[in-house]
């Protein structure tokens, strides 16, 4: 069973930046890329980012150019460096394990996604 734990959310102002962290357990080796979502209030789920077992990161439109996603094999932790941080960044941010293939990322099913950490950017 895979465990996922999230940390580094927080309250910023527009403009700065946040680090986020995920430490995976368990069998983690079924998946081929880790990932971050996120979740608005009353919006859909978000893929924000990804990053292959090989190193390869992906992004979201909305990130690109804003966003890193790096990994630590020996920690078994993805880090998600935000900077240039928006308002609409707003949102609580998932991580979760997953499939890349054929350029598309297929995630683990939510109930075995981390608990999520909140990112609150405001003036």
């Amino acid at each position: 069973q895979v465990k996922l734990v999230e940390s580094g959310g927080g309250s910023v102002q527009p403009g700065e930046s946040l680090k986020l962290s995920c430490t995976a357990s368990g069998n983690i080796y079924l998946s081929n890329a880790m990932g971050w979502h996120r979740q608005a209030p009353g919006k859909e789920r978000e893929l924000v980012a990804i990053i292959t077992n090989g190193g390869t990161p992906k992004y979201g439109d909305s990130v690109k150019g804003r966003f890193t996603i790096t990994r630590d094999d020996v920690k078994n932790t993805v880090y998600l460096q935000m900077n240039s941080l928006r308002p609409e960044d707003t949102a609580v941010y998932y991580c979760n394990l997953g499939t890349y293939y054929s350029g598309n990322y297929y995630p683990s099913d939510f109930s075995t996604w981390g608990q999520g950490t909140q990112v609150t950017v405001s003036s």
